[in-house]
């Protein structure tokens, strides 16, 4: 059985456990309850993880490689009570050298990380995906150049693993602009993400569009900087050739948000 990729929204820091007050306290509803059904609509239960955070950038594709990875609680400013989550998910040091392994063959330098934990993007929407944190997860890091193409190869790289339990997960935000999340942005955040949605649909013209999405509409003001966006570029990249869909939106803090499912 082939798993398909996903890209999906990890939210606003810890958002989903705690009392939400910036806006109304369901804000985060829907999504905490799409992430929480994730696994049932997956064709089987994957063996592994394979997660892309936007919060963890490296000179090349880093993997992480401990066995039992910490916490990094890379957030500021939230309640003291969510510094002490836990996610217990072990990692998988033979599924790190197997992204090697894949990444390597593709032509890319990379390396590992055998201390390096969680980031937020990894375990707050963890959490609700696999709440008994019974499945390995092993993350992977972006390249920093962010370069687009760079970021859909690797997907394209990391394929097989699709064919071997490993569900691909890219973790981050249809829309990140830190200043930009009030009324004023919302049919702008709109505009942006209708055209994600049809970006990410056919698998023809697809790599080309993620190739120039600065010039999508608002696409600098989605994203004054591209990292909670690349990680969507190796989900995709990873069923090339195979259609994508939004498989979740929603409006949160005035703006659109999706998630979108590629191969399904």
């Amino acid at each position: 059985m082939t798993l398909p990729t996903l890209f999906i929204p990890h939210g606003a820091g810890p958002c989903f456990f705690m009392d939400w007050t910036r806006g109304p306290a369901d804000t985060w509803d829907s999504t905490a309850a799409w992430l929480k059904g994730l696994i049932a609509g997956l064709p089987e239960a994957p063996k592994a993880i394979l997660v892309v955070s936007g919060h963890w950038e490296a000179p090349v594709f880093t993997v992480g490689s401990a066995p039992r990875p910490p916490l990094i609680f890379d957030y500021s400013g939230f309640p003291e009570e969510t510094y002490r989550l836990t996610f217990d998910a072990p990692g998988s040091p033979a599924l790190a050298a197997r992204v090697r392994e894949l990444l390597g063959a593709a032509g890319f330098p990379t390396a590992e990380d055998a201390r390096r934990g969680y980031d937020h993007g990894v375990f707050v929407p963890l959490k609700l995906v696999t709440p008994k944190a019974d499945i390995p997860v092993v993350q992977l890091s972006l390249r920093a150049d962010l370069d687009p193409e760079a970021h859909l190869a690797a997907g394209r790289a990391l394929a097989p693993l699709r064919d071997e339990g490993v569900l691909i997960v890219g973790s981050g935000m249809s829309w990140h602009n830190m200043r930009g999340f009030s009324p004023a942005f919302t049919e702008k955040s709109e505009r942006f993400d209708a055209w994600l949605g049809v970006a990410i649909a056919d698998p023809a013209t697809r790599d080309e569009a993620l190739r120039h999405w600065p010039q999508a509409p608002f696409a600098r003001e989605a994203h004054p900087r591209e990292e909670h966006l690349a990680p969507l570029f190796v989900a995709a990249g990873a069923a090339e050739g195979e259609p994508g869909r939004v498989a979740f939106h929603d409006q949160a803090m005035d703006v659109a948000l999706s998630a979108y499912e590629f191969g399904a």
